[in-house]
């Protein structure tokens, strides 16, 4: 079954190129694009697409707003965001990893990481570049003031799932921590999903802001 995919940038060059892009790959399905956040909202509230690519800055909702939108209140959508930026550190992805986006990457990134990326976060896995990824969050997350977890929230999990939860803020796969704990990777998968219940948090990309804001690594 192929990733359904919606591409949302006020460059039709970007949107254009994105698209041919995906649209060749065996598993990927682009069904849709926008030039503005207004317009993408309204499209990908109709066509509940797996994957959307978001640009931060557009004409009439910015990335961030529209992200807001779909993510969060009664009507939230369930398609992951993936963020797109021009810039390697940008308060805008720190925010929209705070609301629920599930990643984010440079517009200039290669080719093959763009493919790869959606890949990624349709699956829920991990993070992309997590190396940038940690070096981003850390130094954003460092300009903001530290938001200590309610009594009781890190208390509720056992001293493994902490570990994993520092693994998983590290931008660590699940097969990464399973080789690292020396456990299976489907003990792995449960130990995240406790975590992200326990903690009530949408996914991995915000259990890793959660990480570094309750300074659990």
């Amino acid at each position: 079954m192929s990733i359904t995919v919606f591409i949302a940038d006020d460059q039709a060059m970007v949107r254009q190129g994105f698209g041919a892009l995906l649209g060749a790959q065996s598993d990927i399905s682009v069904v849709g694009d926008a030039a503005d956040g207004q317009a993408a909202v309204t499209a990908i509230r109709e066509l509940h697409p797996d994957v959307v690519l978001m640009d931060v800055r557009m004409p009439k909702l910015d990335g961030l707003a529209a992200a807001e939108q779909l993510l969060t209140g009664p009507a939230k959508v369930q398609s992951k965001i993936l963020m797109l930026t021009t810039f390697d550190i940008d308060d805008y992805v720190y925010q929209a990893l705070r609301i629920g986006a599930s990643g984010f990457m440079l517009k200039d990134a290669p080719a093959e990481e763009l493919v790869r990326a959606v890949r990624v976060v349709a699956a829920g896995e991990a993070l992309l570049a997590p190396s940038v990824t940690r070096r981003l969050i850390a130094e954003v997350t460092s300009r903001h003031r530290i938001r200590r977890a309610e009594p009781g929230e890190l208390a509720g999990l056992t001293p493994r799932e902490r570990e994993v939860l520092e693994q998983v803020a590290e931008g660590k796969s699940n097969a990464e921590i399973a080789g690292h704990l020396f456990v299976a990777e489907q003990t792995v998968k449960t130990h995240v999903s406790n975590v992200l219940s326990k903690l009530h948090l949408r996914d991995r990309a915000q259990a890793v802001v959660y990480a570094y804001e309750n300074g659990v690594r």
